[in-house]
């Protein structure tokens, strides 16, 4: 199953990784993308939850480290206002047709 991160700039200008054990982050965030806090929030934690899914699918339990990667998401959110914009600004490895 391959991994992935997300690098996002904070409203604050603080940059951080998020890691996911899967590359469905793509599916619901977009590298250059600026989304509000609660949008970013909202799309990344469904999205962690579905990769931790995946996990569970393949070999039998959760994926912890998506589970704390959607709560560093919250704390980091935390301290920002919910109209805030976050910034996507790389996701890697990118999709496969992405490559070339």
């Amino acid at each position: 199953m391959p991994e992935m991160t997300v690098t996002v700039r904070w409203p604050d200008g603080r940059i951080e990784e998020c890691y996911s054990p899967s590359l469905v982050m793509h599916d619901h965030l977009e590298v250059g993308a600026r989304y509000s806090v609660v949008d970013f929030t909202v799309r990344s934690t469904h999205a962690l939850d579905l990769a931790s899914e995946r996990v569970r699918a393949r070999f039998g339990f959760a994926c912890t480290s998506a589970t704390a990667s959607a709560e560093q998401i919250r704390r980091s959110a935390s301290s920002h206002r919910p109209d805030d914009l976050v910034e996507v600004v790389r996701m890697w490895p990118p999709l496969p047709q992405e490559q070339s």
